[in-house]
């Protein structure tokens, strides 16, 4: 993970980290179903503004949720995430961002991505 936007956990009620949950589940299993699994590791809270913001804008219906399968992140149990255009639009933020992050370290050659084959590599990806 990483981001500037973090949530404070200890002054969320219990129903705004049930959301919060929802939306970072949501924006994961985007980028795994749009962009394939390699692509979740850039899941991020900046981008999971997003996912919220539009959620907050849209009309309300009964099938903003759906309950997703059992995850390690989640102890191993299913949970309603966020579903639609709100969590596609995270995921491709997400990586923008990511991308964006690559290549700034490489362009100011920070750990890894200092040595040439690595740069180069990580262009590609």
């Amino acid at each position: 993970m990483f981001g500037i936007v973090r949530p404070c956990a200890h002054r969320l009620s219990e129903g705004l980290k049930a959301e919060w949950m929802a939306h970072l589940c949501g924006l994961c299993l985007a980028l795994r179903s749009d962009h394939g699994q390699f692509a979740r590791i850039v899941t991020n809270y900046d981008g999971l503004i997003v996912s919220v913001l539009t959620e907050a804008q849209a009309e309300r219906t009964t099938r903003r949720r759906r309950t997703a399968g059992p995850c390690p992140l989640r102890s191993m149990r299913t949970a309603p995430v966020a579903r639609g255009e709100g969590a596609r639009l995270a995921a491709a933020v997400s990586l923008v961002l990511a991308s964006a992050k690559v290549r700034d370290h490489i362009a100011d050659r920070d750990g890894l991505l200092s040595r040439r084959p690595v740069a180069a590599a990580a262009r590609r990806v």
